[in-house]
């Protein structure tokens, strides 16, 4: 039985097998409890991080405390000296031993190990691993593991020097070395591996079979061995995934669905807006029709910069299917944005269409008689548009007719939670939201089963936002004039935000920073987080306190946070709304779906703690009436850090697609996919769509011919069994012949 393998396929043949069969119980419970790996397969996609030269020694500057690392150095200096006796009166000694890059060096410490000395002689270069401390101020590797470069007899010194040596991500008790050795065994145990890339399609594609191409990455001859054997494997998965996302596209093009045609609902609807639609809004609201009244599931992704309108067009989907009597309901990731979207919609229809449509709000943390009224409503199909959170998922939940899912923000969802609203009715069509510019790479990985429009134009009205960084530490004074600027914009009969990472001091909710410091060893790489992770964070109470000592102090503040109270939050967006609040202090809770013309001010502190797309989302909850916005992103993170890096470009730009390829670009595809990656949809090992757009584009080519001339894979048993584990299980079903 074919299992799933650690490029997130399931591959039939040796890659099942238990990896302790191959490399003994004590080496696999290690490798098990660092990095997951069970089967045979994990191990040998275990892949290096990068490759070292033995003749090109590591920048030993760049180390910092903490990190595990491997680096190629030469040994300069080597002393042993003695110590006072241990407890049972044994000499004891330290070996201590400079390694040298030519311009920078790093101590090690050998405790007892005085041998040392007579293979670390002053000239050897090796492979040193191991956690880098500091000991009275200098950087030191303590009892590092080390691996001598042993020339082999017949092999030139130039091509033996130049010979890639891999680097493995690896641990404290897992050395690369180590690693190498385990991963020698694997390859050596692997045995035959069915290959799941058509020959055809190696072919016309240079591609090695992926045993060799396994071997290749791990054992590389020449530094071309690894570019070409990274090539196949990189393209292998972004066939697979482009075979399971175009099959899962060609099942939901075969699932009858009631045909729902636009009427009079959505003519007075339409009659009523106080704004003609925007082109792109209108090419979105085309496309939906067609796919409504097709006879088939729609399965579609709408993305637009925040404010542009997205909201309207899923409106005028809702009132599609409703009027011939389909329910359409809508999954928001927090109350907070179910309450406002159920606002926005209501207000939008107007009292009468409202009346009959009776838009209903399922969240929670309803009090229970109001929870049990909505549900009724909604199984007895008199709620017509259903918005709601995670409750629409209960199975307590039910629809009398549902025909529309529309989820918002799909990347705060999992798969298996949008299937589970799905599974509420038959074959419901599927509109996905996201106010997160996707960039082109990311939708064709991670979207390729869905249509997608895209909505770039604003619609009239919105105002220009100017956005600023403002350097706390280095600039004081501008910091305390913002506080003032602040003042002065309510004073002129406008509100402002206040956004903070924090609750409370060390209490962070819902931030999106680039997560760095992952398991790794890879000197010099991102392994160390952003110097201004040592920085406070800014939290809503501090803030508050502070603020009531300035100029804002003079007028209405609240607070607004995850931790209160669904009434609380409730009452406190409505006062807001209402201008019964100046200025809100917040976290990201108002991150998305907040609408509130009068706000034009928004200061957000320690701005270094969020990504570039939050940042974006954040700022959209300003200018979105006649007055121009203004955004200060306040941090104390220095001028050339990752982090510095992306405030300047937010401040830089209002393009949301532009910033979408930033954040792609630092973060790369595993932060941004977030969430989609559940459910085996993604799970890359080697593919980086940041950098791999012409391989995706030409294994989807590949993936489409393949599937057009054998649409059940009959004829390529090992590319049927490599996509089945992630197939949904209706799909395989479609797919798989028996």
């Amino acid at each position: 039985m074919a299992t799933k393998e650690a490029s997130g396929a399931a591959v039939p043949g040796g890659f099942d097998r238990p990896v302790e069969r191959v490399v003994g119980k004590a080496a696999a419970g290690k490798l098990e409890r660092a990095f997951g790996i069970a089967t045979l397969g994990d191990l040998v996609w275990h892949l290096p991080r990068r490759y070292a030269k033995r003749g090109e020694l590591t920048e030993l500057a760049s180390l910092v405390p903490g990190e595990h690392v491997t680096v190629v150095a030469k040994v300069a200096t080597v002393e042993t000296r003695d110590l006072s006796r241990d407890a049972r009166g044994r000499p004891r000694t330290l070996t201590s031993i400079t390694i040298t890059d030519g311009t920078s060096a790093l101590e090690l410490a050998f405790f007892n190990q005085a041998w040392r000395k007579d293979a670390l002689h002053q000239g050897v270069t090796a492979l040193f691993s191991g956690t880098v401390g500091v000991y009275k101020g200098t950087r030191q590797l303590a009892h590092p593991d080390v691996e001598l470069f042993d020339e082999d007899e017949g092999i030139d010194a130039e091509e033996w020097a130049n010979q890639p040596v891999p680097i493995y991500p690896a641990t404290a008790t897992l050395a690369t070395t180590k690693i190498q050795a385990l991963v020698a065994q694997g390859l050596d145990a692997l045995g035959e591996v069915p290959d799941p890339v058509p020959t055809q399609v190696r072919a016309a594609n240079a591609l090695m079979p992926l045993a060799e191409a396994l071997r290749m990455a791990h054992q590389p001859k020449i530094e071309q061995d690894a570019y070409r054997a990274r090539h196949t494997l990189a393209w292998q998965e972004a066939f697979l995934l482009q075979t399971y996302l175009l099959a899962t596209r060609d099942w939901f093009d075969t699932l009858p669905s009631q045909p729902r045609h636009p009427g009079a609902l959505l003519e007075r609807f339409d009659a009523g807006l106080p704004w003609r639609l925007t082109d792109d809004q209108a090419a979105a609201g085309e496309a939906i029709a067609a796919d409504l009244a097709s006879g088939t599931a729609m399965h579609r992704l709408v993305q637009g910069e925040v404010g542009s309108g997205k909201t309207v067009v899923a409106t005028r989907a809702m009132l599609t299917v409703a009027e011939s009597g389909g329910q359409a309901a809508l999954l928001a990731p927090t109350e907070v944005l179910a309450v406002q979207h159920l606002r926005s919609i209501t207000r939008s229809l107007g009292p009468d269409l409202a009346a009959e449509l009776q838009p209903t709000l399922l969240t929670g943390q309803m009090p229970a008689a109001e929870r049990k009224r909505a549900m009724l409503r909604i199984a007895a199909g008199q709620a017509r548009i259903v918005v709601g959170t995670h409750a629409l998922l209960s199975e307590k939940t039910s629809f009398a007719e549902l025909a529309l899912v529309v989820i918002d923000e799909q990347h705060r969802f999992g798969v298996a939670q949008r299937e589970a609203l799905r599974s509420k009715g038959l074959h419901p069509h599927t509109l996905v939201l996201t106010a997160t510019p996707i960039p082109r790479t990311i939708a064709m990985t991670a979207f390729g089963d869905l249509d997608v429009s895209t909505i770039r134009s604003l619609p009239a009205g919105r105002s220009p936002i100017q956005s600023f960084v403002v350097d706390r530490a280095a600039h004081p004074g501008v910091f305390h004039r913002v506080w003032q600027r602040m003042h002065e914009e309510i004073e002129a009969g406008r509100q402002a935000f206040v956004v903070c990472p924090a609750i409370s001091p060390g209490k962070l909710e819902g931030i999106d920073v680039h997560a760095t410091g992952a398991a790794g060893d890879d000197a010099g790489a991102d392994a160390s987080a952003d110097a201004v992770q040592a920085a406070p964070v800014d939290d809503v109470t501090t803030t508050l306190e502070q603020l009531r000592r300035s100029p804002v102090g003079a007028h209405r503040i609240a607070p607004l946070h995850g931790g209160m109270s669904t009434d609380d939050k409730d009452r406190t967006m409505r006062a807001f709304r209402d201008g019964e609040i100046d200025a809100l202090v917040a976290t990201t809770v108002i991150e998305v779906g907040v609408d509130v013309p009068n706000a034009t001010m928004m200061v957000v502190l320690s701005a270094d703690r969020f990504g570039v797309s939050q940042l974006h989302q954040l700022r959209g909850r300003v200018g979105r009436g006649e007055h121009a916005g203004l955004c200060m992103l306040v941090t104390s993170a220095d001028e050339l850090s990752d982090a510095r890096e992306r405030l300047d470009a937010v401040a830089g730009t209002l393009d949301g697609f532009a910033l979408a390829e930033v954040d792609l670009e630092q973060r790369g595809e595993g932060d941004v996919l977030g969430h989609v990656q559940s459910g085996g949809r993604s799970g890359l090992r080697v593919l980086r769509v940041s950098r791999d757009g012409t391989i995706i584009e030409a294994a989807r080519d590949a993936a489409r011919a393949v599937l057009d001339g054998d649409p059940k894979l009959e004829r390529h048993s090992a590319l049927r069994h490599a996509i089945d584990g992630r197939l949904d299980p209706d799909a395989r079903a479609a797919l798989v012949t028996a």
